[in-house]
């Protein structure tokens, strides 16, 4: 079997790569720095591939480029903390993702917690250990036992990526269903309570 779809779609430019990066960024995410402690102090990066992943046990999963400087930091047992970023944290999502210079550091600080190192005024915070990690191609699949939860102070307003740019939510909102509504109707579909 080759690398190539049997029906792959049109190639923007002839580049499958870049066509593949396209389409992935045009689901919405929010934005997470995932933090940890190397070389006797913080270090993070930002990231949007991840998920919850169950309930029984608690876990979580997220994907690390196996070429980034976080993945010398971790290993199975390493304590680590997804911090859900808020809309007005921007400066810290270009931060961790290497877009700004460290002569310009943005303000935070980090708090100390179970699960590694936490940024002080994010949305949510997850800490975890991690369990287990999956080669993925160019990324490991990292899973993570959750150990420790956070849920930062009202307003829960989470700053969100689409299409390479960065979102706010707008005031109004539509509630999603509940789970028991599609566990009653049959419809499988999967309905994530995180």
């Amino acid at each position: 079997m080759s690398g190539t779809p049997p029906n792959p779609p049109a190639k923007a430019g002839g580049d499958w790569k870049r066509s593949f990066f396209d389409t992935i960024s045009l689901f919405a995410t929010g934005v997470t720095v995932i933090t940890a402690k190397g070389e006797g102090r913080p270090h993070g990066m930002t990231a949007n591939a991840f998920t919850s992943l169950s309930a029984s046990p608690m876990q979580i999963i997220f994907c690390l480029a196996k070429n980034a400087r976080m993945a010398g930091f971790l290993k199975v047992d390493s304590p680590f903390t997804i911090n859900v970023l808020r809309d007005e944290q921007e400066a810290i999502s270009n931060h961790f993702a290497g877009a700004t210079r460290d002569s310009i550091r943005p303000d935070f600080r980090f708090v100390e917690w179970e699960g590694g190192p936490r940024i002080e005024g994010c949305l949510a915070a997850i800490g975890c250990e991690v369990s287990a990690m999956h080669d993925g191609g160019d990324h490991w699949i990292v899973v993570g036992k959750v150990v420790n939860l956070h849920r930062g102070i009202e307003p829960l307003k989470p700053l969100l990526y689409f299409n390479r740019r960065y979102y706010r939510l707008e005031p109004e909102s539509t509630a999603a269903p509940d789970r028991l509504d599609f566990e009653q109707s049959g419809e499988q579909m999967f309905y994530d309570p995180w």
